[in-house]
């Protein structure tokens, strides 16, 4: 998987720089989630493992379903990974052109997962100390996993902050040994 997301980061990376540039980049976050989403379904998948379809099919086909959805520097784009044999990474690109639009635009995705569920008060509070923590704006998404027993688990980007009463009792078990 990290030798898929080092092949997606130069792609990623120019698609950025682009969309600032042109300051499109709401334009390209939609097309690049509109084409992590076609590639992403099966039928579509069985299509690009099929060594009997060449490019020229391909390409033909993938206009075709984005039509409307994707056009100019987006269907460019589209075009250059078939040829490049490189469209399975169009997901991989998409996250990681959000993640640089988030950098830009000052804020983090966070996932946090709580034992119970957080009221409307405490998940305000919650994603106020966050964002003090990180600095950044905070889109928290909050998941209950009752496996954590109490506490929360954070993850902004390639940060954990582990204060789940599972994540301390593995830490005591680890000391102990």
């Amino acid at each position: 998987m990290s030798e898929l997301a080092t092949l997606a980061r130069p792609y990623a990376t120019a698609v950025f720089k682009r969309a600032k540039e042109t300051d499109t980049l709401v334009n390209w976050s939609k097309s690049l989630a509109f084409l992590s989403a076609v590639i992403s379904d099966k039928e579509i998948s069985a299509v690009l493992d099929n060594p009997k379809v060449v490019t020229d099919q391909l390409s033909a086909l993938m206009l075709d379903i984005c039509q409307g959805q994707i056009e100019g520097e987006s269907e460019n784009f589209l075009k250059l990974l078939i040829q490049n044999g490189r469209l399975s990474l169009a997901p991989l690109i998409a996250v990681q052109f959000e993640q640089y639009k988030a950098d830009h635009d000052g804020y983090v995705d966070v996932e946090v997962l709580t034992a119970f569920a957080f009221s409307q008060d405490e998940q305000k509070k919650f994603s106020s100390t966050l964002e003090k923590t990180l600095n950044k704006k905070v889109h928290m998404t909050v998941i209950v996993d009752k496996s954590l027993i109490g506490g929360v688990l954070v993850r902004a980007g390639d940060r954990v902050i582990d204060g789940s009463i599972r994540g301390q009792l593995q830490h005591m078990q680890k000391a102990l040994q």
